[in-house]
C-alpha cells in the first residue's frame, strides 16, 4: 500500500503522546443494562432479554462519577449510556434528569425498537443531547442481522423522532456484513430521503456472539470496497460518512475519517460496567477492568491506573511485531486484543 504523508502523520503521532499523557477524561460509558429486546447476530455482549444480570443501580453509578466534578467542569464529560439496549430500563429518563442536574452532558445508544414518541419526548425532556442509532440495511439484511422481523421498522420510525429534532446531535451506526456489503449505495439513497446527516460505518469484530458466525466478516475485497464506498460518498454534500475508529488503513487515512486512526480507550474514554467494574470502552476484554466502583474510587483509578492502556508497547507481538507501521497504530484499537495479549484478533491493515 502506498503510504501516508510522513511528516503529517509524526505530528499527530506527537499529538497522540500528548493526550496520552494528559489523559483527559471526555467519554463515559455507562452500561446500564446487560437486557435487551433483541439477539443481533453481532453482538459483541452476547445480551439477551432474560439476562440474570441485575441492572446497574443510578445511584451507585453516580456516587462513583460525582468526584469527578472536583477536578474536571461536568459539561466537558459526555455520559453514554449503553447496554444491552438502554430502553429496557423504565428509569432512564430519570438517571439522565439527574446527570444533566449535576451538569453532565448525555446520550445513548440504542437500537430504536421501544423509541415511541413519547420516549423520544421523555428523553428529550431530561436533557438527552446526543443519540447513535443502529440501522444496519435495508429492511430484509436488517432483520435478518437482528434476528426481529419487526426490527426495520421500529428503528425506521425512531429515525423519523431522532433526524428532526433540531439540537440534538446523532448519527446512525451500520455494521457491514456479507450481507449488506454490496446494498451500502442503496442504503445512503435512504438515508439521504430520511434526512439522516452522519453516518457511521465500522464492521464485525470477532467477539461475542460474532465470534461464532464466520459469515459476518468482510473478505479483503470486500474490505477494500467498503473503505472506496467511503472515499466517494464522501465528497456527497446530503450526508457526512464516516468509517470507525477500529483500525490504522494506511493509505485510507484521512480519507475515511477526519483525522488518523488513534484508539483513545483509557486515554480519553473509560467506562462503568453491569458490575461496577471500570474500565475504558466497554467492548474491550474484561480482562482489562482496572478498578471497581465498589472498593475504588473512580477518579483515583482514572488518574492512577490504565497504564496497559496508555503505554501499548506489550502489543509489539504477534502480527503486529514487525509491522513497518506500528507506530502510526500501536497495535490498533483495545477490543482486539484478549487476554492473553499474545496476538491481535484481526488487522484491517494486514488484510488490505
Amino acid at each position: 500500500m502506498k503510504t501516508v504523508n510522513k511528516f503529517s502523520q509524526f505530528i499527530f503521532n506527537q499529538y497522540r503522546k500528548n493526550e496520552t499523557r494528559l489523559h483527559q477524561l471526555s467519554y463515559l460509558f455507562w452500561e446500564c443494562t446487560q437486557r435487551c429486546n433483541m439477539r443481533c447476530l453481532h453482538c459483541g455482549s452476547d445480551c439477551s432479554a432474560n439476562s440474570k444480570t441485575e441492572d446497574l443501580p443510578f445511584d451507585d453509578f453516580l456516587g462513583a462519577i460525582l468526584p469527578l466534578k472536583e477536578v474536571y467542569k461536568p459539561d466537558s464529560i459526555t455520559v453514554a449510556i449503553t447496554g444491552g439496549e438502554p430502553l429496557m430500563r423504565k428509569d432512564l429518563p430519570e438517571c439522565g434528569r439527574r446527570l444533566r442536574q449535576h451538569g453532565f452532558l448525555w446520550g445513548i445508544v440504542t437500537n430504536g425498537y421501544d423509541y415511541t414518541p413519547d420516549t423520544h419526548g421523555r428523553l428529550l425532556a431530561a436533557g438527552m443531547g446526543s443519540i447513535a442509532l443502529s440501522l444496519d440495511g435495508l429492511e430484509p439484511t436488517h432483520n435478518w442481522l437482528r434476528g426481529n422481523y419487526q426490527s426495520f421498522n421500529r428503528a425506521v420510525t425512531a429515525l423519523a423522532l431522532i433526524s428532526s429534532t433540531k439540537h440534538l446531535t446523532y448519527d446512525v451506526i451500520t455494521c457491514v456484513n456479507q450481507k449488506n456489503i454490496y446494498e451500502l449505495e442503496k442504503i445512503k439513497e435512504f438515508f439521504v430521503a430520511h434526512n439522516v446527516k452522519a453516518w457511521r460505518l465500522f464492521t464485525v469484530t470477532p467477539i461475542g456472539r460474532a465470534a461464532q458466525n464466520d459469515d459476518l466478516r468482510l473478505s479483503p475485497g470486500q474490505l477494500k470496497y467498503l473503505l472506496d464506498f467511503i472515499v466517494n460518498s464522501r465528497t456527497c454534500n446530503n450526508i457526512f460518512v464516516t468509517f470507525s475508529c477500529e483500525s490504522w488503513v494506511g493509505e485510507y487515512e484521512k480519507k475515511i475519517r477526519d483525522t488518523y486512526f488513534f484508539c483513545r480507550a483509557g486515554i480519553n474514554i473509560a467506562s462503568v460496567l453491569i458490575d461496577g467494574s471500570i474500565s475504558a470502552c466497554p467492548n474491550i476484554n474484561r480482562s482489562f477492568v482496572q478498578g471497581n466502583i465498589y472498593r475504588d474510587s473512580f477518579l483515583d483509578v482514572w488518574n492512577n491506573r490504565f497504564e496497559i492502556m496508555r503505554d501499548r508497547r506489550w502489543t509489539k507481538t504477534g502480527i503486529c511485531k514487525d509491522c513497518k507501521d506500528y507506530r502510526n497504530c500501536s497495535g490498533g484499537p483495545m477490543h482486539l486484543w484478549n487476554e492473553k495479549k499474545d496476538n491481535v484478533l484481526t488487522c484491517i491493515y494486514n488484510q488490505l
